[in-house]
């Protein structure tokens, strides 16, 4: 089975969800999910997750290259650049780049890893994919919904 990691907007769509064994968690998704999270409890569930796929090996964290690139992916997005892989790519907003900040890190260190990114969100992960070839697979399709 090919290993996969789960957007934040799958996590927060599909409340109860089982993770294939092939799973990896982002910890840039562990961030969003904190940041909303109702109470301490599920902080401290998300606490323990995380030292678990740390100890596992299966949690992808952004090193500086990571953040290297995503900074010329926004660049490149926010000045329509030609792709190497699909010409022209219309330009994003300025204001843009701090909502897709989050999914460029998450493309990021899942193509590092070779990990396909499963979302809800294909349209903005498309976008990304023209300067950053991550394997993608919408949500839909994978949950068979």
């Amino acid at each position: 089975m090919p290993k996969v990691t789960f957007d934040t907007n799958v996590f927060i769509a599909r409340k109860a969800i089982r993770l294939p064994d092939s799973f990896y968690m982002s910890v840039v998704v562990m961030q969003e999910l904190v940041a909303g999270a109702e109470d301490e409890s599920a902080i401290k569930e998300s606490e323990a997750a995380r030292k678990g796929y740390e100890k596992a090996g299966r949690l992808l964290v952004p090193t500086g290259e990571d953040w290297w690139l995503a900074g010329k992916v926004i660049n490149s997005l926010q000045r329509g650049l030609k792709s190497r892989r699909q010409g022209l790519t219309p330009k994003i907003a300025a204001e843009e780049k701090y909502r897709i900040i989050n999914d460029v890190l998450i493309a990021r260190t899942a193509r590092r890893e070779g990990v396909t990114v499963v979302t809800d969100n294909v349209k903005d992960f498309e976008k990304i994919q023209k300067f950053c070839n991550v394997r993608l697979m919408n949500a839909n399709e994978y949950f068979g919904s």
